[in-house]
This record gives C-alpha cells, sequence and structure tokens, in this order.
C-alpha cells in the first residue's frame, strides 16, 4: 500500500503566533485593560466630537474619521481575542499587533493635535447677544489672527474635553505599542 496523501493546504500554513490569552484571561493583562480603555475613551472622543456641531468640518472631520474607525478596530481586536477566533487564524498576532497600534497612534497624534488647533482657534472669542434684541443679532469680539473658530462657551468646552480624552486614548496606544513591540521581539 502506499502512504496517504497528505493536503498540501493542511501543511503549507504555520500555527498562529499569538502572546497574549486567549477567552476572558485577555481582559486580566496590561494589554487587554489598555484595548478596553482605548475603546471606551476613543468612543468618547467620536461622541464629543459629533456633539460639538462640528464647527470645522475640514479638521474635524479627520478627528471624527480616526475615532470611528480606531474605535471599530480595536473593538475587533479584542473580540478576536476574547472569542478565541485568533487561534483559529494562521497569522502572526504579534506583528499584526504592533503595526495596528503603531498605525493607530500616528493617526490618533494627528488627530489629537488637529482637534487641540480646532479648540485653540477659538483664542478667546466672545459670543453676546446685543442689547434690546431678540437674540438673533450677535456681536462677535475676536482676537487677532487669521484663522478663528466660534465656538459658544458649550461648544468650546466639549472641544476640550474631546482634545483630552484625544490626548489619553493617544497615551493608550503608545503604552499598547511598546507592550506589543515588547512581545513581538521575545
Amino acid at each position: 500500500m502506499s502512504d496517504p496523501a497528505t493536503n498540501p493546504a493542511a501543511t503549507s500554513f504555520s500555527a498562529p503566533t499569538i502572546s497574549l490569552p486567549l477567552g476572558l484571561e485577555v481582559l486580566r493583562t496590561y494589554s487587554g485593560a489598555l484595548i478596553c480603555l482605548e475603546i471606551v475613551f476613543g468612543g468618547l472622543v467620536w461622541i464629543l466630537v459629533a456633539s460639538s456641531n462640528v464647527p470645522v468640518p475640514l479638521l474635524q472631520g479627520w478627528v471624527m474619521f480616526v475615532s470611528v474607525t480606531a474605535f471599530f478596530f480595536s473593538f475587533a481586536y479584542l473580540t478576536f481575542l476574547i472569542t478565541g477566533l485568533a487561534d483559529r487564524i494562521s497569522i502572526d498576532w504579534n506583528f499584526l499587533d504592533v503595526f495596528y497600534h503603531f498605525l493607530a497612534l500616528l493617526f490618533y497624534f494627528a488627530a489629537f493635535v488637529l482637534e487641540a488647533a480646532v479648540t485653540s482657534a477659538n483664542g478667546g472669542a466672545i459670543i453676546t447677544p446685543l442689547s434690546n434684541s431678540t437674540g438673533a443679532v450677535m456681536c462677535i469680539h475676536y482676537p487677532r489672527g487669521n484663522v478663528f473658530t466660534v465656538l459658544t462657551g458649550n461648544q468650546y468646552n466639549i472641544n476640550v474635553v474631546a482634545t483630552i480624552f484625544a490626548f489619553v486614548v493617544t497615551l493608550c496606544y503608545s503604552c499598547s505599542l511598546v507592550m506589543a513591540f515588547r512581545r513581538w521581539r521575545i
């Protein structure tokens, strides 16, 4: 008798490489906790920017794109780890972790800078209704400069908080990148 034929598709792929635990145990690691923080604070950035009526659509459109995209990718990555699907897909998950967190850090840093620029472009502009008017006529006192945004006090406060959370998410992605790089090199 001859030897049984081996399936070439079954032998050509290597086993997945992942050093994070799978299942709910991933939430007990620092990396899992940071991914949860990325999701929570990234969702807050998304919600806050959307609720500020987007005074500068060109800049804040990028912030919205980055926050929504990173939110969904981080959620999908955490879902792959919790459900154990990462063990069934033959890929170097450690490298993918480094690559994803590097791109997310790069994009989120740019989003943080743009959100801070929109917030600081207000520069102390004050919107006051003119006396003896119905409130439809406003007087805007703005500081010197070429670029300024006209934000109400509420919109300005929302943009300040969105800037702070964007910075926190940037820090979370940078810490995740450092830990992912250490896992990848080991």
